[in-house]
């Protein structure tokens, strides 16, 4: 099925985003703009919703997270890392899952298995999703650069993102969106590996092409 989603057209894929805060916003809107449908939900319920789907346009439509998982060919979970557990789980298997989460003890609440490095935000969601392929995508870029700092393929100077994930499909699936969005991929490897591109990291939130980003991955330090 995910080999099969890396050739599917854009104008067939629905993506579900659980997450309607900054980043799920920007890419609801990039997304739409790219040819996607797109259902979004947040933890506040369909009804808060209207402005966003207004400013998206005829191509988005609210829903439950529920819904959101069951409708996205691809789903995209944006949500707080501490409500990880929310994220529906039966409706997601067999899905790519795009994880965008970070890790804010501030805000989460402290993780020992993450305080102690033993695992990953991602590793932390896949394990939650055992049937799902879950795959690092947009968690070390500014939300409102989401929509303005992408260029088309082969400009000079091309902003790169990082992805991580322990399967070859959903990586190229997430390259592809890169790419649709306006940026370059590199790959850092299995999910075991994302911490790299997480918070205090060398790579997180700033601006970098794909050669800097691979020195700068190869800088980080756990």
């Amino acid at each position: 099925m995910r080999a099969a989603l890396e050739q599917l057209p854009v104008s067939m894929t629905t993506v579900g985003i659980i997450g309607a805060g900054h980043i799920g916003s920007a890419l609801a809107k990039g997304f739409a703009k790219n040819g996607y449908d797109v259902v979004i939900a947040n933890s506040r319920g369909p009804e808060t919703l209207t402005d966003l789907v207004a400013a998206v346009g005829d191509r988005a439509r609210a829903a439950t997270a529920q819904e959101a998982a069951e409708a996205g060919d691809i789903v995209v979970v944006t949500v707080p890392l501490k409500a990880y557990t929310d994220v529906p789980v039966a409706p997601l298997a067999g899905k790519t899952v795009l994880d965008t989460n970070n890790y804010y003890f501030e805000r989460d609440g402290h993780i020992a298995a993450l305080d102690e490095k033993q695992t990953t935000t991602s590793q932390m969601l896949q394990e939650h999703l055992p049937q799902s392929t879950v795959v690092k995508a947009f968690n070390h870029i500014p939300a409102a650069d989401i929509l303005t700092d992408g260029s088309p393929a082969g400009t000079e100077g091309r902003r790169a993102l990082a992805t991580s994930g322990d399967s070859d499909e959903a990586v190229a699936l997430v390259t592809r969106i890169y790419d649709e969005f306006g940026f370059d991929t590199v790959n850092v490897g299995p999910l075991s590996e994302s911490w790299r591109v997480e918070r205090d990291q060398p790579a997180y939130v700033v601006r970098q092409t794909a050669e800097k980003l691979t020195q700068n991955l190869a800088r980080a330090e756990r």
